[in-house]
């Protein structure tokens, strides 16, 4: 004869939430603070948001996708049924024939085929998951310093320690990363490396590319220094389309012929349209299963429809005019914002001093030592008193960083990273009218 349990009352306290030790890492990212000061303050021009132009996003071209894609029933009904997780056949496909226009080399040499594409959401569930199979708790990350402060919370949430590499205004200095592989090595810390990050195209923050002799020389010195397994490049390439001067270098990928070392990031949030979250990624062999059995726990693959347009964008050149429009409306953009410092520095009160991109959305500026541009700081607050935001230096600069004041780049106390994405020519001249107003009450008000 079966007989009631009784079950004692559970206290409040007993009933608190239990988070993960994971969960727990996780602290809001930064750009959520942007995002609020921007709606709470009207009359504020944000150079913090890294938003792409919204005049210039392809509403006409996918209306056009659009009618095509679904005038045959037959194709309508494919797009609109569930995809793979590695992505659509055809877009895997057309991605390949895009990196062999980009690098100018076939496929073959560099050891790229379809098999090794996966289609993500966004490049930035591609970094989430490469970071999830490959890093354990007090793992080490080499990233730039300053380096993409987006990716840097992800890593802080997974438990990994994030360590610094030098750079200047030719990217990651090769030299500076072996020495800082040597000093992990004698500290008996170097089986710990798993990653180098880079964003090496228009770099988020800086606007800096990496310079293409020192591409083959990064890898080959992360090649030298996996003595205790394989240590990964994480080159994300986020940027590489929005080339406004020249052409754009050689990625750090095709010189890894077998394919073995790097990892390739791109994505069509900055070359197409942001709304519709896909990226694409070219993998080592050994990473494809494990990425693939990750994503299937995320998603069982992105979304099928958004693949099958972007299959349309590529095939029937839409993508590549795209790409030119943009090209003219950000060269631009550029330099009315590099003018317009010119014009609020000239005369010399303020040395600061700022990177000079040739491509992406991003300047970087870097003031004298004695100013700080920290968030907690007078001037971040003068500077929205004035109307105009920027993103303090100090969240793009990873925890453990030897980075200072007087360094090409600066460091976490002296710098800022401006945006002109999302602005008009006229309202990118008043910011940083503002913000030369601001920094001329000197830095002892800051």
């Amino acid at each position: 004869m079966s007989r009631r349990v009784r079950i004692p009352p559970v206290s409040a306290k007993e009933t608190s939430v239990r988070f993960s030790q994971r969960a727990q890492r996780t602290c809001e990212q930064p750009i959520a603070f942007f995002m609020k000061q921007a709606v709470a303050n009207p009359g504020l021009i944000s150079l913090a948001a890294g938003l792409v132009d919204t005049e210039s996003l392809p509403v006409e071209e996918t209306r056009e996708i659009l009618r095509g894609l679904l005038s045959a029933d037959g194709a309508a009904r494919h797009a609109l049924q569930y995809g793979t997780t590695d992505g659509y056949d055809r877009l895997r496909e057309l991605a390949v024939a895009h990196v062999e226009a980009l690098e100018g080399r076939p496929a073959s040499d560099m050891s790229i085929d379809p098999s090794r594409v996966i289609v993500t959401t966004g490049s930035q569930q591609l970094l989430y998951i490469v970071s999830d199979i490959l890093l354990d708790p007090g793992d080490i990350v080499l990233v730039g310093a300053p380096e993409y402060f987006v990716y840097m919370g992800t890593l802080e949430s997974i438990g990994a320690r994030v360590v610094g590499v030098p750079m200047d205004e030719q990217g990651i200095i090769p030299e500076a990363l072996s020495d800082v592989l040597a000093d992990l090595d004698r500290s008996g810390q170097l089986p710990l490396v798993k990653l180098l990050y880079y964003d090496s195209y228009y770099q988020n923050p800086s606007g800096v590319t990496s310079a293409p002799a020192r591409r083959p020389e990064i890898l080959e010195a992360v090649e030298r220094w996996s003595r205790h397994g394989r240590i990964f490049i994480l080159e994300d390439a986020a940027y590489r389309e929005l080339c406004y001067e020249g052409t754009s270098p050689r990625s750090i990928r095709s010189y890894d012929r077998s394919g073995r070392t790097v990892i390739l990031a791109q994505t069509f949030s900055k070359s197409f349209s942001p709304g519709l979250k896909t990226g694409y990624s070219i993998l080592p062999e050994e990473l494809v299963g494990p990425i693939l059995q990750q994503k299937g726990n995320h998603d069982f693959g992105s979304c099928n429809f958004v693949q099958h347009l972007l299959a349309e964008a590529f095939a029937t050149g839409r993508h590549a005019e795209h790409v030119g429009k943009l090209k003219r409306v950000y060269r631009a953009k550029l330099s009315a914002m590099l003018e317009a410092l010119e014009t609020a520095f000239a005369s010399g009160s303020v040395p600061a001093r700022w990177t000079r991109p040739q491509g992406g959305l991003y300047v970087w500026l870097v003031l004298p030592e004695e100013f700080d541009t920290r968030m907690k700081g007078p001037l971040f607050q003068r500077c929205i008193e004035k109307g105009v935001l920027y993103v303090p230096g100090e969240y793009c600069f990873p925890p453990e960083t030897n980075a200072s004041a007087a360094d090409p780049l600066g460091g976490p106390r002296n710098t800022m990273r401006l945006t002109f994405g999302n602005l008009p020519a006229e309202k990118l001249r008043e910011a940083i009218h503002r913000l030369a107003d601001a920094l001329e009450s000197g830095p002892a008000a800051s």
